[in-house]
């Protein structure tokens, strides 16, 4: 009974985080990438700066997504065997890897790198610069993050109902 308590607790906050990417790459990002390079550079800066103000349910769903499947995933391997075992084993290291790594590696820098940027104290020139250092990268790694964490979510919802 606490394996599934665990499992449905880890396919609920992998599905929050999958959908919190799922909406930031195909709404805010397009939507913020429609401005000018400071209003762009700016808008990020004020949606990233709540996340990095420690929002407290972002912070549990995300923190807690990551938790959740680590232990389901242990628990899991003496509860589960064959397929179910395998499937939840590679669910929670692709997880990691695929969303949870990438975000620390790759978005969190490019994040503090545009936070850093004072938009009212540099030129044109210079924020367009900016936007091109992080704009194509952020968002190719936010698709990649969102794909994985769908199919993370999708393999979790297909295990809750085999097992």
């Amino acid at each position: 009974m606490f394996f599934h308590t665990v499992l449905v607790s880890a396919t609920l906050l992998c599905s929050l985080v999958a959908g919190f990417l799922f909406a930031f790459a195909v709404v805010a990002m397009p939507g913020i990438g429609r401005l000018n390079d400071r209003s762009f550079i700016r808008a990020f800066q004020v949606i990233d700066g709540v996340i990095q103000d420690n929002q407290p349910f972002f912070m549990f769903v995300w923190i807690g997504s990551a938790v959740a499947i680590i232990v389901a995933a242990v628990i899991g391997f003496s509860q589960i065997d064959g397929a179910d075992r395998t499937l939840l084993i590679a669910a929670a290291v692709v997880y990691l890897l695929g969303v949870q790594l990438p975000t620390v590696r790759i978005n969190i820098p490019l994040n503090n790198k545009i936070q850093a940027i004072d938009v009212e104290q540099k030129d044109d020139q210079e924020l367009l610069a900016a936007r091109a250092d992080f704009e194509d990268q952020w968002n190719r790694w936010n698709v990649f993050r969102t794909v994985a964490s769908i199919t993370i979510a999708l393999s979790l919802h297909v295990l809750l109902l085999r097992i």
